[in-house]
């Protein structure tokens, strides 16, 4: 007997669904039916596991048991009930999603600052068992010339492999081309969504010219396919990765769009943001000065919460999933 798979599990519980449901809807409706406990799964993100199979499903299948149902979120729906349908039943949902009133986050952008940093240092899907440690970039610092927009990110990152690599080699890296530093770039929105986030983009883009990697940072990207599109298009073209923070479950915080990496820094443009803001040339000193000691100096940057989900409770005023 085939184990029960995650399309099982959306056939099982789009049978009694009254209209078609996005893949996060089906997921948290069959975790209250008590379906997902037939699912054999490890993964922490098993509703991610759950839409990719749904898309490539529709997608790829032209005997497939499911139909996809709109774009603004996608929502999916058994194709033995199709008839039951309203023929306007896209129009239906889409009015219905864009007429909800959502509730304005009741925190700040740099508020997520303390999140990212617990992300980039502890999520293995990011930093591969490396750690990073970042370091908040205050604007309000910068000189004023009329040619810095766009050009401080809201924090910035780095990795040494000093736990990693025998001092040997780390000194003989030193003596060729010194590749063993990773500097990050990262710029942070509370949301993206259509109206945002070309601007959004271009300014991470903007901001990440002097790093190895770039990333445009939000707690809450809209559910919407050509959105999604969109993003991935852009991360294709210019590199700029995409991360998503789980304010809800921050373990469950995934990249979106992984970063295309440089192996050649941009020196003008490190020399031009140390001389107009304290903060980055501060970050500079502190990591050549790692980097000659051998030590991480950890006070230096941004702290690494021990309880980010009590921080994200009591600052943020999210409950968290049990």
């Amino acid at each position: 007997m085939a184990a029960y798979s995650f399309l099982d599990l959306a056939e099982e519980l789009l049978k009694s669904a009254e209209s078609p449901l996005t893949y996060q809807e089906i997921w948290q409706a069959a975790k209250e039916a008590g379906l997902t406990e037939k699912i054999s799964s490890k993964g922490k993100t098993p509703w991610q596991t759950l839409g990719a199979q749904l898309y490539v499903e529709v997608r790829d299948n032209e005997v497939s048991r499911f139909i996809k149902v709109g774009k603004r979120p996608a929502r999916f729906f058994l194709k033995s009930r199709e008839g039951a349908l309203p023929i306007d039943a896209v129009e239906r949902l889409d009015k219905q999603q864009s007429g909800k009133k959502e509730k304005p986050a009741g925190f700040h952008e740099r508020d997520l600052h303390p999140v990212l940093t617990y992300f980039v240092y502890s999520n293995p899907g990011f930093n591969r068992g490396r750690s990073i440690f970042s370091k908040t970039i205050y604007h309000e610092k910068s000189l004023k010339s009329g040619y810095n927009e766009w050009v401080h990110p809201d924090m910035v990152g780095f990795y040494l492999p000093l736990d990693d690599w025998r001092p040997d080699v780390i000194e003989f890296n030193r003596l060729s081309d010194n590749n063993s530093l990773r500097l990050f770039s990262f710029e942070i929105k509370k949301s993206l969504t259509k109206a945002n986030y070309r601007e959004s983009f271009f300014q991470a883009l903007s901001n990440s010219s002097w790093a190895h990697e770039g990333y445009l940072v939000a707690a809450d990207i809209k559910q919407d396919d050509e959105l999604m599109s969109e993003l991935g298009r852009l991360t294709s073209s210019f590199g700029i990765g995409i991360i998503q923070l789980d304010l809800e479950d921050i373990d469950s915080s995934i990249i979106l769009f992984p970063s295309r990496a440089k192996t050649l820094l941009d020196w003008e443009t490190i020399n031009k943001l140390s001389e107009q803001n304290s903060d980055f040339e501060k970050f500079i000193q502190d990591v050549r000065i790692d980097f000659e000691s051998k030590r991480i100096h950890r006070s230096e940057f941004d702290e690494v919460l021990k309880d980010i989900r009590k921080y994200i409770h009591e600052k943020l005023k999210i409950e968290q999933v049990a």
